[in-house]
């Protein structure tokens, strides 16, 4: 008999709904697979629930905070679940740009010049030059992301501030939006995004018609080949397991034939139908339901 597999759903994050979608897949893969599967919806009782249920393995289906920050990944070890996509230590460094940051940059990637300031800093004013990105530093999905450019009028105030009293602000980067999913310690392949109308924000990547993706990349092979390397990278230096994607900034204004900056690593990419890693694997030849059996076989502690 295969194992029982628990799907843990929904959370407490503003990107709960995302993860219902991926669930939903994820799910319906499983049992296709013969897994014998069960769902939570995951909230306080979570720990509970997991104890009735007496899984064999953990697919971690969360997206956003206390999904992939390290906090149910924890928990998960205290119980000694096995469970799929990366530990603790990866989750909380993928989901902390500031840190991440800091060791793409030490692995010799390139990263946009930023700081995190607090909000007395964007009130009315400009922290750093336009154009700039301000960024939550601890959410995924593009969730709250604000671009501003040179002759905006936009400023914030304490009538639209969104933010706790810190943010990331990053100089904003020019170019193709351009991301990588890597699965163990191979990365799958390049696809360009082109959103159809501003940038691939939150909106523009659940919303069905709002971009439009390109895989593989239209990339010189070397530069095609570089952003793979990049990508394999920064999945090696956070410590990641199971599937990462990477976003990049490919700027094709530079020198040199252009140069890739990396802006996160998401640690827990989705699996919705309009995700970009699952679209990105079966292009390397991994169709959705041998792609969520790799990672259920690859689920473990540690």
């Amino acid at each position: 008999m295969k194992k029982h597999v628990v799907v843990l759903k929904g959370g407490m994050s503003v990107e709960r709904e995302v993860s219902l979608s991926s669930a939903k897949a994820i799910s319906v893969a499983l049992n296709q697979l013969g897994y014998r599967v069960s769902e939570i919806d995951v909230g306080h009782d979570v720990a509970a629930r997991l104890a009735e249920i007496k899984p064999d393995i953990a697919f971690n289906a969360l997206h956003g905070r206390f999904g992939e920050d390290g906090s149910i990944q924890g928990l998960l070890e205290i119980m000694q679940i096995p469970y799929t996509h990366s530990g603790v230590l990866a989750s909380a460094l993928a989901m902390d740009k500031v840190m991440a940051k800091k060791i793409f940059a030490a692995a010799g990637l390139n990263v946009a010049e930023g700081k995190i300031v607090h909000k007395s800093e964007l009130l009315g004013k400009d922290p750093i030059a336009r154009p700039y990105v301000v960024k939550p530093y601890n959410e995924g999905s593009s969730v709250g992301v604000k671009l501003l450019f040179e002759n905006d009028n936009f400023f914030f105030s304490e009538e639209n501030w969104e933010y706790g009293d810190s943010v990331m602000v990053e100089q904003y980067i020019p170019g193709r939006e351009i991301t990588v999913a890597v699965l163990g310690d191979k990365p799958l392949g390049v696809t360009e995004i082109k959103p159809l109308a501003g940038f691939f924000d939150y909106t523009n990547k659940y919303t069905a018609g709002k971009s439009e993706h390109i895989c593989p990349a239209d990339l010189p092979k070397d530069k095609y080949d570089e952003v793979m390397q990049a990508a394999l990278t920064a999945h090696t230096a956070i410590g990641c397991r199971g599937i990462s994607r990477s976003d990049f900034r490919y700027d094709d204004t530079c020198q040199n034939g252009g140069k890739f900056y990396i802006l996160e690593l998401n640690s827990q990419p989705g699996m919705t139908p309009l995700s970009l890693s699952p679209e990105i694997a079966n292009y390397a030849g991994i169709d959705f339901n041998r792609l969520i059996e790799i990672l259920v076989e690859g689920a473990r502690l540690g």
